[in-house]
């Protein structure tokens, strides 16, 4: 009795380890994944996004054994790659690296060949990062209060740079300056790093970053940081206030980063991968790389993912129609 007992256990246990290990269906009857998985990385190799698409990619295939390949399509200021993703395949063959630039702003001020509510398909949110309001080191500035102050006093003497019209900085900016009261002068750049060598070079006397591109010349004390835009600390940067903290407390602006699919993925293959991929980002060392790039890690839901989206993409508008903000194509 005993003998045949355990034989029963053994099969039952061997039975739940089997079912634990079902690969995902596609909904047609097909085990997922039968093959490569291509993760479009919609920038050219280094910076945040590329990042992003590589340490999942690595991480996937660690966690499962899958073979998942980053792939870089830049262009277009990062909208390519994203309608590339959006006119694939929904087999869950085709993944991409969204972001902030290409979800929330790109398609409200260029003519963009997808719709990212309709055409894509949240799977997991990655990561949220705050922007950084800096002055030089030398700056007189030494509060985010400060130099609204000096701002009210003289509307427009004050400049801020940003890595281009209509990204993220600008569009966090504008709503600074509408909710201070103040005007400032905008001068756009073609990305992060002119910008901070005239800042350092005392030609601005203000700028916004990513915390990524600005950390070498805030860690060499070449620049200072006011406050930065999420609604709580960021863990890289913990003695520098919120915004929310300096007296505007319904502020709050971050970038994210995320996995989206075609549009019509399969639930069984959204559920799969955003399980797996919240799983990745509770590992330790996922977390310390993501933080060490200002990143901070944020599992979540893909209908929470989706909401962020679609809320992001309503204040994006907001703000982009009250500035008058325009891109020329």
């Amino acid at each position: 009795m005993i003998r045949r007992n355990l034989f029963a256990l053994l099969a039952l246990a061997a039975a739940c380890g089997l079912a634990q290990a079902q690969p995902t269906s596609t909904g047609s009857g097909q085990a997922y994944p039968a093959k490569p998985i291509r993760v479009i990385v919609p920038s050219t190799p280094g910076g945040g996004t590329d990042f992003i698409g590589r340490l999942i990619s690595t991480k996937l295939n660690e966690l499962n054994g899958w073979t998942v390949v980053p792939d870089n399509k830049p262009g277009a200021g990062t909208a390519l790659g994203l309608a590339e993703a959006a006119r694939s395949r929904n087999d869950g063959y085709e993944l991409v690296v969204a972001q902030t630039d290409n979800v929330s702003l790109i398609p409200l001020l260029l003519k963009v060949a997808y719709d990212p509510v309709r055409d894509l398909t949240p799977v997991a949110l990655v990561a949220t990062t705050p922007m950084v309001l800096i002055v030089p080191a030398s700056s007189p500035f030494r509060t985010l209060g400060d130099l609204i102050k000096a701002a009210k006093a003289a509307p427009g003497s004050i400049s801020y740079g940003t890595s281009g019209t209509g990204g993220a900085v600008h569009i966090a900016l504008e709503m600074l300056q509408y909710d201070a009261g103040i005007k400032l002068q905008h001068v756009p750049y073609k990305g992060s790093s002119p910008a901070l060598v005239d800042l350092v070079g005392g030609h601005l006397q203000f700028a916004g970053s990513s915390i990524s591109s600005a950390a070498s010349l805030l860690n060499a004390g070449k620049i200072r940081a006011l406050a930065v835009t999420s609604p709580r600390r960021n863990p890289s940067l913990p003695d520098v206030p919120t915004v929310a903290e300096s007296g505007y407390k319904d502020f709050s602006m971050v970038s994210y980063y995320g996995i989206m699919a075609p549009a019509g993925l399969p639930q069984s293959i959204v559920t799969r991968l955003n399980t797996d991929i919240n799983k990745i980002l509770q590992r330790p060392d996922v977390r310390t790389a993501l933080l060490g790039q200002g990143l901070d890690p944020s599992p979540a839901s893909p209908e929470e993912f989706g909401a962020l989206i679609k809320a992001d993409i309503a204040k994006s508008k907001a703000v982009i129609t009250n500035a008058n903000i325009r891109v020329e194509q």
